[in-house]
């Protein structure tokens, strides 16, 4: 095995697969690219948009489960794509550049260069490598909620700008036809003509970084060591990139040597500030058949405000053209073979979470611990059940009216606010969009892991480029922000 290198990438994902593909530009550069899981390329099971629900819980998954909630519902499990491409060779491919007011709220927040005019370049980058397309055909379903969601007085808006308004949309996807167009699709496919400059570790688990000092210079694999004479990036994921941190001596220094690791770099922010989109449902029996013709499922969605005086709307939803059951039937609600769901989520959830070890071990999966629902003011909560509420107003509209045969779940008999608390919570799920875990901020910010330019604070030849570094969550699906953190962390290693 081949072990010198200039960059060492772990995690052939979303954002690491591009960086991996940017640095290969430049003739001379040796670049390794670490994934745990396999090759998309020639996997339709993979490439074919519509199979997306079929890669849950399959060895194409991380599948992780969470840490039993007080507040939420402790069997989630968190689907991690495992193979180059990461979640955008797995997810269902809605596409959302990354809203401008996040952005300031980003750089209010210390992630100086991160405003949206310094952002706008990199956006632009990722538009001319990835192909992103409106669902084709349109279902007749998804029509009625369209025009329901305009009977209740929502806008139709064009969900192709930065802009995160009130309204209802078609989404954009990721995607050329049927085929999704994910970061290994559009970075790396296109590399067999450029003769080896990223030799690919598929199938390779890296156990622990390597650091000399202050300095990263390489990694360990289940096969001996790997250097890096540049820098080591890690792209493994809000889960497994603090956990990867901590299980080479780099974290909060109690929790390492309760672990029995030896702490190299006390860092306290490492594994903190878990965020994520947490997602309810209500499911319907349909009155006819709902029509087949589709791309993935769920291709529209809409922004709303709870209450008056907002920013931006605090509560989305996505529109499915098939029930959403995978947590209501183990609690006991029907389903169907002929429905529709709508899922509100909370837009900027308040409550956060923690990663941790649950050994020295590295084939043992981190313990994930959202604390959904934990947000002192209740804010989380508050969304969730007026998103119910508003899902059932616009279910009143006579444009989706008429499809339905009855409600599933919550089911009519739930409508006190504490009731429809308890269901949500009950029966929440994800929309699988962990961040937080390693934060980007002012090196004077203690809950801080990386800086502006995404290097660890604290030592030298490591950076992070993943939804790690997120400070805050975004108000939208931020796959496509993803690639454009691949884009900048790129930029910021050529550019030395």
């Amino acid at each position: 095995m081949k072990t010198q290198f200039d960059y060492i990438i772990v995690g052939g994902g979303t954002a690491g697969a591009v960086v991996a593909a940017r640095l290969a530009e430049k003739p001379g550069v040796r670049v390794a690219l670490f994934e745990a899981g396999p090759s998309d390329e020639g996997d339709d099971a993979i490439l074919t948009l519509r199979n997306w629900p079929n890669l849950l819980r399959t060895p194409l998954d991380f599948d992780y489960l969470i840490e039993p909630q007080p507040r939420g519902n402790g069997r989630i499990r968190h689907a991690r794509g495992k193979m180059l491409g990461g979640c955008s060779s797995h997810n269902s491919c809605i596409a959302f550049w990354p809203p401008d007011e996040d952005l300031r709220i980003w750089e209010a927040a210390g992630a100086e260069g991160w405003g949206p005019d310094c952002v706008r370049p990199f956006i632009q980058q990722v538009q001319q490598k990835v192909n992103l397309e409106f669902p084709e055909p349109v279902n007749e379903l998804g029509r009625a909620f369209f025009a329901a969601a305009q009977g209740a007085g929502y806008p139709a808006r064009d969900f192709a700008g930065n802009i995160h308004q009130l309204g209802v949309g078609w989404f954009m996807l990721n995607k050329l036809g049927g085929v999704r167009h994910s970061s290994s699709v559009a970075y790396l496919h296109p590399l067999a003509q450029w003769n080896g400059r990223i030799t690919f570790f598929t199938n390779c688990f890296v156990e622990r970084v390597l650091l000399n000092g202050r300095r990263a210079i390489g990694v360990q694999t289940a096969d001996g060591p790997v250097y890096a004479e540049r820098e080591v990036i890690l792209s493994c994921g809000a889960f497994d990139t603090p956990k990867l941190l901590m299980l080479s001596g780099i974290g909060p220094a109690d929790h390492l040597r309760e672990m029995e690791i030896e702490v190299q770099h006390h860092l306290p922010g490492v594994g903190e500030n878990l965020l994520d989109h947490p997602e309810g449902v209500v499911n319907w029996e349909a009155s006819k058949p709902v029509p087949p013709e589709t791309t993935q499922l769920w291709e529209l969605g809409l922004f709303a405000h709870t209450q008056p005086g907002l920013d931006a709307p605090d509560l989305m939803f996505h529109f499915g053209t098939e029930p959403f059951d995978m947590n209501t039937v183990p609690e006991g609600y029907p389903t169907t073979t002929n429905g529709f769901a709508l899922t509100p989520n909370v837009a900027r959830a308040k409550s956060q979470g923690t990663v941790r070890l649950r050994s020295a071990n590295p084939a043992d999966p981190p313990r994930i611990d959202f604390r959904y629902f934990t947000d002192p003011e209740g804010h989380d909560e508050r969304v969730m059940v007026a998103g119910v509420k508003l899902a059932r107003e616009l279910a009143q509209q006579s444009a989706l009216k008429e499809w339905i045969k009855q409600e599933l779940s919550p089911g009519p008999e739930v409508q006190s606010d504490e009731a429809i608390s308890e269901y949500v919570r009950r029966t929440a799920n994800t929309v699988y969009h962990p961040a937080g875990t390693c934060k980007m901020g002012a090196v004077g910010d203690e809950t801080a892991v990386v800086d502006s330019q995404l290097r660890l604070i604290g030592l030298d030849n490591l950076r992070i480029a993943d939804a790690s570094i997120f400070p805050t969550m975004i108000g939208v699906n931020p796959n496509l922000t993803c690639f454009v953190i691949g884009e900048r962390c790129a930029d910021f290693l050529s550019s030395e």
